[in-house]
């Protein structure tokens, strides 16, 4: 159902519009939380340890197709909020066709330097074939992870954040089924996880598509949204290239944010399988942790978009003022959480009986936990800031999140040992909240001044 949001209570927009994302994102995270249950426990460590080591390969891989599609969805929700329905058409042809070439180019690239890739991420000898076969086949099938999040980021552009949601669900039951099939059933092992996560990716497009089919007459596209005219040429670039100012920026921000996590991985994985299986297990449950905050932050995005797109900027600075606030509780919240029950669910997720990887993951836990506010802020302003179609100031604090990531890392690793690594990824979040935070309140400031202005000089003119 398409949702506008340049009217009404901005909070309580938000917070219903967040709540399906939570729920989505939470059974997002099922299809790495399959991983670690049934590759943990049937395979055991060596196998946990193989996919962990290139699984921030994979989530670079995929930020970067989720950033250009995210970016482009902005033109399409600010399309939508000016009440454009032509160009809303228009900026989906654009999405597709550009998000397709990017993906299919992206993923031969990738999977013909795979091998030099993984040598230079240290993959070790012992778990080097399975990391692999496990890596070629989620890029060979990237094509599905991107249909799904276009299509995905497209539905909650025009408003509707739920459709998305109870598709991820049925994705993801799937994709935990055919795991415990193929690894089980069938013993692939360690691909037959990659070959599961690729098919419920799939199957999770084929249902956009119907219920779009079904439900959504702006998004059926004609023939003649497909033409690219001579005459109309110079408009048409003019229009892709607003996508690509956009897109682009964002594929490099959220690459640039998953660079700094592999490079953490390629330190981690010169520390032995223990540390490698205990880091990826941590992670994925963080990753859990951070949802709700996570999920206002693409609420904000959409909400944003809109409202910018429709001029009530005043709406912008409530939603976004309100958002930071309930995020500062939900990272308290969360950290208090994670705490005290993160151990214990590591521990029924791997196997209790791994007793020195359980411990390695409560120290990184530990210290993560106390800086998650800064964390949450991220999310909050980098969101708002990309719905507004700002996305330089976002780019910059990635940037800078990935430098000090990576310097951290290595330079604490050396004095530190693994102990070292785990303070890398909150120094970063310190760093990029600052950047983001500042960023935001000048350019809305900015923003209502010049809004203001226009006002008064027409004012004048009368």
């Amino acid at each position: 159902m398409i949702k506008d949001l340049t009217g009404g209570s901005p909070l309580k927009l938000i917070l219903l519009f967040s709540i399906p994302l939570l729920i989505g994102n939470i059974f997002q995270q099922l299809y790495n939380l399959a991983d670690i249950v049934i590759v943990g426990r049937t395979l055991g460590v060596n196998a946990l340890a193989s996919v962990g080591a290139v699984a921030p390969l994979f989530f670079l891989i995929m930020f970067a197709i989720a950033g250009m599609t995210n970016g482009f969805s902005v033109l399409t929700g600010q399309k939508f909020g000016a009440g454009d329905v032509c160009a809303v058409k228009r900026s989906v042809v654009v999405s597709i066709i550009l998000s397709s070439v990017f993906t299919v180019v992206f993923s031969i690239v990738c999977a013909i330097f795979m091998k030099n890739i993984l040598q230079m991420m240290n993959v070790s000898g012992e778990i080097f074939h399975d990391a692999y076969l496990y890596i070629q086949i989620c890029t060979l099938g990237l094509i599905t992870a991107n249909g799904y999040n276009l299509l995905a980021s497209i539905l909650r552009a025009l408003g509707d954040s739920k459709t998305p949601l109870y598709f991820l669900i049925l994705a993801s039951v799937l994709n935990i089924l055919l795991a415990l099939l193929f690894i089980i059933k069938f013993h692939w092992g360690v691909p037959g996880s990659a070959v599961a996560v690729v098919l419920s990716q799939a199957f999770s497009v084929l249902l956009c598509l119907f219920y779009v089919k079904k439900k959504f007459p702006i998004l059926h596209l004609q023939k003649s949204d497909w033409e690219f005219k001579k005459e109309n040429r110079k408009s048409d670039i003019e229009f892709m290239m607003e996508h690509l100012k956009v897109g682009i920026p964002m594929a490099m921000q959220f690459s640039v944010i998953g660079l700094g996590v592999l490079i953490i991985q390629c330190v981690c994985n010169t520390f032995g399988v223990d540390v490698i299986a205990a880091f990826t297990a941590a992670l994925r449950i963080e990753q859990i942790a951070t949802m709700p905050m996570i999920s206002f932050g693409i609420a904000v995005s959409v909400f944003v978009a809109q409202n910018y797109g429709a001029k009530n900027l005043n709406r912008v600075r409530y939603g976004v003022v309100r958002t930071s606030m309930i995020n500062f509780l939900l990272s308290i919240i969360m950290a208090l959480v994670m705490r005290h029950f993160g151990t214990t669910i590591i521990g029924s997720f791997i196997g209790y009986e791994k007793v020195s990887v359980i411990k390695i993951a409560h120290d990184y836990l530990w210290i993560s936990t106390i800086f998650y506010f800064f964390l949450g802020q991220i999310f909050i302003f980098r969101n708002a800031l990309q719905g507004m179609g700002k996305p330089l100031i976002p780019f910059v604090s990635s940037v800078a999140e990935l430098l000090i990531r990576s310097f951290a890392a290595v330079y604490l690793a050396v004095r530190f040992g693994y102990f070292g690594i785990f303070y890398a990824g909150p120094i970063a979040w310190i760093t990029a909240s600052v950047i983001l935070s500042l960023g935001y309140f000048i350019n809305i400031k900015k923003l209502v001044f010049d809004e203001k202005f226009k006002l008064t000089q027409t004012t004048l003119e009368e």
